[in-house]
């Protein structure tokens, strides 16, 4: 069976979830991305990458326990999969191939 491919945001939000381990949820995937990249992002961009690495079996997710903090309401937390880790890995076996055929040439 043909493993799934992810795009760059997936790819990102996929490291972001294996980086952070155990405290995976959408908010704090959303804020060391942003740290990250130094950029603003959704949310709602957050959230579908998620469902969308799920339903492909790259993240599984489980429920925390209710907190007075957030209104009753429980976080959501995700963990990398086996496979995520080897698509991740074949990603990053792709990339760092094709980066060492970069010519070495001075821009100096």
């Amino acid at each position: 069976m043909k493993e799934p491919s992810i795009g760059e945001f997936e790819e990102l939000v996929l490291l972001m979830v294996a980086a952070l381990h155990d405290e995976a949820y959408g908010v704090s995937i959303l804020e060391n991305l942003e740290a990250k990249l130094s950029k603003k992002l959704n949310i709602s961009a957050i959230h579908v990458a998620l469902k969308r690495m799920e339903d492909k079996g790259l993240v599984n997710s489980r429920f925390g326990g209710i907190t007075q903090d957030r209104g009753g309401r429980r976080k959501k937390f995700y963990a990398i999969t086996a496979l995520g880790k080897r698509v991740l890995d074949q990603q990053y076996a792709l990339r760092t191939s094709i980066y060492q055929q970069i010519p070495k040439i001075s821009f100096g």
